[in-house]
């Protein structure tokens, strides 16, 4: 096992990262991890509008640059966590390279997405089918059909509209987004939004593309696409903490040693202020529990 860290953190989003920034002002050794790129659902998001310090709002890719580059990425190890456990009073994070352990914990690993369903996804179409907008930022004169009502589906929406054809599929009547966002979908000529409207069946296209086949309240509807998106939620990413560690979750949150911070717990509230805020606050109590057990060991030691 490697060397006992003050504090492992599982996710370098806002929330991960901010617990670390937090830290590090304390001077205490931590170690993150994140498997996937640091910066978290940032990534995905067309313009952040309600990060205090930004009037205009700013792209979501420019503030986990900044959030990133503020911390240094030689603090990420670049793992995924396939275990987090408790043993021998300790935390210990199991990863493909190995164990690490530490004396705290931070839970920052976020939300994974809400898969389609309904409707098969044949073989030769999963590389077409993603629930993140990042990787296809840089596409262009693309035909993209997007699925959802609430914000995510709109923000990506408006995100691709710049420079791509794309349909917003909503299985209901009612939109679920922020009027602006709406608003703005609306305004955009790229972006149509089809209500009602729900998959039935993908079928490869003769153009190397997909036919996605859909009922809706004029009968069946066929549009040609390039991707499709997911975006009908997330549910927060909690299947590598260890079943013994899950039962105790409670009492090492009361003991101030184990921190949930970020979207990974705060359901509807999904917010890169608040998952900043949740991490700055867990940082501060883990420091403040560290100094408190080395003040109790020193005092029984003398």
């Amino acid at each position: 096992m490697a060397i006992m860290d003050d504090a492992l953190i599982v996710g370098a989003g806002p929330a991960g990262l901010a617990a670390a920034v937090q830290l590090r002002r304390y001077g205490r050794t931590i170690r993150i991890f994140e498997a996937a790129r640091p910066g978290g659902l940032l990534w995905n998001a067309n313009r952040v509008e309600n990060y205090p310090g930004f009037a205009k709002g700013v792209p979501g890719p420019t503030l986990a640059r900044m959030f990133v580059r503020q911390l240094g990425t030689e603090r990420i190890t670049r793992q995924a966590v396939l275990e987090l456990r408790w043993e021998a009073d300790c935390f210990q994070a199991v990863t493909s390279e190995g164990v690490y352990t530490g004396r705290t914990a931070v839970i920052a690993s976020g939300t994974r997405p809400r898969p389609l369903s309904g409707f098969a996804i044949p073989e030769e179409l999963r590389r077409r089918v993603s629930y993140e907008v990042a990787s296809l930022l840089a596409v262009r004169g693309q035909r993209v059909i997007i699925v959802g009502s609430g914000d995510a589906a709109f923000d990506y929406a408006l995100n691709l509209g710049r420079r791509n054809s794309v349909i917003i599929l909503n299985r209901g009547e009612r939109v679920k987004c922020l009027p602006l966002l709406w608003d703005r979908a609306q305004a955009c000529t790229a972006i149509q939004s089809r209500p009602s409207t729900t998959i039935q069946r993908l079928v490869s296209s003769a153009d190397g593309g997909m036919t996605v086949e859909c009922s809706s309240p004029s009968g069946q509807t066929i549009f040609q696409a390039d991707a499709l998106i997911g975006a009908i939620g997330r549910e927060p990413q909690l299947d590598f903490i260890s079943s013994p560690l899950l039962e105790r979750l409670a009492d090492f949150e009361t003991r101030g040693i184990l921190h949930l911070v970020g979207d990974v717990k705060n359901g509807i509230f999904r917010q890169s202020a608040i998952a900043v805020g949740d991490g700055i606050r867990a940082g501060m109590r883990i420091h403040q529990v560290l100094e408190e057990n080395a003040y109790e060991s020193d005092r029984f030691d003398g």
